[in-house]
C-alpha cells in the first residue's frame, strides 16, 4: 500500500473536486456509494490510512463515475479521471436502484432545494419523479413505498 502523504492528499483533493463538480454533498455521495458520510470525509481529508487501503475507496470512486483502478492510479501519480469536469455516468447495478432509496434521496434533495414547499408538495413531486423512473423502466412497477397512515404526517 502506498503510504506517501502527498499521494493520499492528492487523492483526497481529486475525490472532493469530482464530488463538487457533480454538485453532490458528502451525504449524497455517501448514499450513492453505500458508505457512511464519515468515510467520505475521511477519504477527502487525504489522511494516510493506518493499515490498508480503506474498503470504502472503491465504492466512492465508482459512485463518482471513476473506472475500476482509477483511485490506485491517482495514488501512483496519474491524473484523476474526468478531470476536465465532464460528467461520467457511474454504472448502477439494478439491485441498488430500489424505489424506497430513490424516494429518500429525492425527498432529501427537494427539502434542501426548496425553502417554502410543504410536505405534501414534496411528496407529490417525488411521486411524479418515481412514476417517470418506472415509465422508463428504471424502477419496477411494484410500489414498495406506501403512503403514510399517520395523520400527523400525511
Amino acid at each position: 500500500m502506498n503510504r506517501d502523504p502527498e499521494a493520499w492528499a492528492r487523492l483526497g483533493r481529486a475525490l472532493r473536486t469530482a464530488r463538487e463538480q457533480r454538485r453532490l454533498s458528502q451525504d449524497e455521495l455517501a448514499d450513492l456509494a453505500g458508505v457512511s458520510t464519515g468515510s467520505v470525509q475521511s477519504l477527502e481529508s487525504g489522511t494516510v490510512p493506518k493499515a490498508r487501503v480503506p474498503i470504502t475507496l472503491s465504492p466512492v470512486a465508482q459512485a463518482l463515475g471513476w473506472p475500476a483502478g482509477a483511485a490506485a492510479d491517482v495514488l501512483e501519480g496519474e491524473d484523476p479521471p474526468a478531470s476536465d469536469g465532464e460528467w461520467r455516468d457511474a454504472p448502477v447495478p439494478q439491485q441498488q436502484l430500489d424505489e424506497e432509496r430513490v424516494a429518500g434521496i429525492m425527498t432529501n434533495a427537494m427539502v434542501r432545494a426548496t425553502e417554502h414547499a410543504t410536505a405534501a408538495e414534496i411528496r407529490a413531486a417525488t411521486k411524479i419523479a418515481l412514476d417517470e423512473l418506472r415509465r422508463q423502466g428504471l424502477l419496477s412497477e411494484t410500489n414498495s413505498v406506501q403512503p403514510s397512515s399517520n395523520p400527523a404526517n400525511p
